[in-house]
């Protein structure tokens, strides 16, 4: 196996299961609500709900990255931590599977990315997408233990 497949792995693990770390976001999603994805158990905290559109709004970014689009400011922006303007139970599945289909698409994206493209600079930065495609694993994994600990 070759890196890029090797690294689609990682994010697919962390995203559906199988990973050494514990649940994946699948895992830890499967039993939650609307009103439990918007509730703000901890003063101050991000809502399950903004986590998600958090770690969706970086995938598709980077998924944009590997289609040649530049990859846009997104810190400090609305896009980043976007609020949930409709908390109904549609509007949380729709938000659930959205992550996991531009999850899908960006595995499938790097698997077919090749190796030897891995040390190009991503457009719009100043680093590879050998950076890119192992940060937003490590970023997913990063917002799904605060997930794991707003659920409890």
């Amino acid at each position: 196996m070759t890196e890029c497949p090797r690294i689609a792995d990682q994010l697919r693990r962390a995203f559906d299961g199988k990973a050494w770390h514990g649940p994946a976001l699948r895992e830890l999603l499967s039993d939650v609500n609307a009103v439990k994805a918007h509730a703000h158990p901890i003063s101050g905290a991000h809502s399950i709900w903004e986590l998600v559109l958090h770690i969706e709004v970086w995938t598709r970014a980077a998924l944009g990255a590997t289609q040649g689009h530049a990859m846009p400011k997104i810190v400090g922006t609305v896009e980043d931590w976007q609020s949930v303007a409709d908390a109904s139970p549609e509007a949380w599945d729709g938000t659930v599977k959205r992550l996991f289909q531009v999850k899908d698409q960006f595995a499938a994206a790097i698997e077919q990315f090749g190796d030897g493209r891995l040390t190009e600079i991503v457009p719009g930065r100043q680093y590879d997408f050998y950076y890119l495609f192992h940060g937003i694993v490590q970023h997913s994994l990063y917002h799904a233990g605060q997930i794991a600990l707003l659920k409890k």
